[in-house]
């Protein structure tokens, strides 16, 4: 009897802890996943009920030619930031391990305190360093171009600038992820290999790379779902221009949803974006793991 008493007080016990979590997943993600979801198929505006019009949404999206430029924009912001920063990152991280104390400490406060600084600063400085008139960067593309360049007025510069600057803001975390995989690689493994006379470029192929493979698929992944998300950097320096050459899925919905009022059309075309980032994450984590395994 007293057994079954116990039992049933952990059962309790488990219940009251686990019932917060469940109460406030329920309530800040399950309930508007299932929102979203019924209103993708809905004329409904932002605000309020619509009527249900199926898959009407969805078919005005395989027709939005806005939405073939917006996808094509997001996978451009890809190739330009998931594997470079994840190669700066590793390169970073890599030269930072090799120092110790104080300048150790301040290599990563240089290189970490840009991640901390909320958005609107980010885009705020560098809209000032690449002003085109007064910009501090303007003579360092002038020296490459002959000519001061507007760069988020410009269809060829606007992306690729953005990326430095989503770089530049982002990188501190993945170098941390960085060095705190090099740091769990043991000494003993690079004694070892170099009693077996292996050379610097050999004990990084051999020892360094395979063991940091795990966190290199890690941050692979994160920056995939980050930068398929992009957003506040693209509203705030280019808002989606010049010519849409800078339009990405997230500044749709935002167009849909908060200045067109479109709340069903917007929804649907986040539902898409979700269902994107997750079927491409598991597919790249599953790509690199099996490439972890060939290591």
């Amino acid at each position: 009897m007293a057994m079954i008493r116990n039992k049933s007080r952990h059962r309790l016990v488990a219940i009251s802890l686990i019932l917060p979590f469940v109460a406030i997943f329920a309530l800040v993600f399950a309930y508007p996943v299932v929102e979203v979801v019924r209103m993708s198929f809905t004329d409904a505006p932002l605000i309020g009920d619509g009527d249900w019009v199926g898959l009407a949404n969805y078919r005005r999206l395989l027709t939005d030619s806005l939405f073939y430029t917006s996808l094509v924009n997001n996978g451009y912001f890809v190739l330009l930031t998931v594997i470079p920063t994840t190669i700066i990152a590793l390169m970073i991280a890599l030269a930072v391990s090799r120092m110790s104390g104080r300048m150790q400490a301040l290599a990563l406060v240089l290189f970490f305190t840009p991640y901390v600084l909320p958005v609107s600063v980010v885009t705020q400085i560098w809209s000032w360093m690449l002003d085109f008139q007064f910009g501090v960067l303007q003579p360092v593309i002038e020296f490459f171009t002959g000519k001061p360049v507007p760069v988020f007025k410009n269809p060829f510069w606007v992306m690729p600038t953005v990326a430095v600057v989503t770089i530049w803001w982002t990188n501190g975390f993945n170098v941390l992820l960085f060095l705190a995989g090099l740091r769990n690689i043991s000494e003993e493994l690079y004694e070892a290999a170099r009693l077996d006379g292996a050379t610097r470029r050999q004990l990084f192929f051999q020892v360094t790379w395979p063991l940091l493979w795990p966190v290199t698929a890690l941050v692979l992944t994160l920056q995939l779902i980050l930068q398929l998300k992009i957003f506040d950097q693209i509203y705030l320096l280019s808002e989606g221009g010049p010519f849409n050459s800078s339009y990405v899925l997230l500044l749709m919905v935002y167009r849909e949803a908060f200045q067109l009022n479109n709340g069903g059309y917007a929804a649907a075309i986040s539902l898409v974006l979700f269902l994107l980032i997750v079927v491409i994450s598991v597919l790249q984590f599953q790509i690199l793991r099996i490439g972890g395994k060939n290591k």
